[in-house]
């Protein structure tokens, strides 16, 4: 054989040797990456979880002026470090009447009020509040929405009638000034003003935080605040 043919072939042989040195360098890089690949995936993905969870506190550090507790996959991330016994989310403008009418061996007094009040809805926090943030969804839950209170912006003598002898005492007038206050809080409440101060909370949150997951506010049955 020949000089030339026989160069030729140690040519080719080490060509063959490097392509076949190529491919299984390629195969061991794409063997190394897969089977590191849930590692790093499970990385990446507590990493954005993590960064999310930090979202969440900040938006509720501007909603609701707190620090919750934060899980992540149910593990503690975030402790809650700010009490805060309530959250207000809206305010509304109540106003009620009540009339006291009383009528003894024919002598009537009669007194009528007008009350005007600003009524608070929002969560009770002394109440358990708890967010989890997972792969698929982001967890709150926190009670229902109730009347927190209502403060009293002005109260009217509308009628004030006394009669002969059937005089209007101070205790008739303390009587029916402490009924304003309750009537106010029953009005609001049937007006609708905690289921909306429950969609307010959702939509300012989900404003605030933009998760690419669902985000649902579960909302538990809890003690009423008297």
């Amino acid at each position: 054989m020949s000089k030339s043919a026989v160069a030729s072939r140690m040519s080719w042989a080490l060509a063959f040797t490097l392509i076949a040195l190529f491919i299984a360098a390629v195969v061991l890089i794409i063997f190394l990456r897969l089977e590191s690949w849930p590692a790093r995936t499970a990385r990446q993905s507590t990493t954005e979880l993590e960064r999310l969870g930090k979202d969440v506190r900040a938006a509720f550090i501007d909603v609701a002026h707190l620090q919750p507790r934060i899980t992540i996959n149910n593990r503690v991330y975030i402790e809650q470090t700010t009490p805060v016994s309530e959250l207000v989310i809206l305010s509304r403008r109540i106003e009620v009447e009540h009339e006291l009418l009383h009528t003894w061996v024919g002598s009537s007094k009669r007194v009528k009020l007008h009350g005007t009040f600003n009524a608070k809805a929002g969560f009770d926090l002394q109440q358990d509040l708890s967010i989890d943030i997972r792969p698929d969804e982001i967890i709150v839950q926190l009670p229902h929405a109730q009347i927190l209170g209502v403060e009293q912006e002005q109260v009217d003598v509308l009628e004030f009638e006394n009669g002969l002898w059937n005089r209007i005492s101070g205790q008739d007038l303390q009587s029916e000034l402490s009924i304003l206050p309750q009537l106010a809080s029953e009005k609001a409440a049937e007006s609708g003003l905690p289921a909306e101060a429950e969609r307010t909370l959702q939509r300012q949150l989900g404003e605030r935080i933009h998760p690419s997951q669902p985000l649902h506010l579960v909302f538990k049955d809890g003690k009423k605040r008297e």
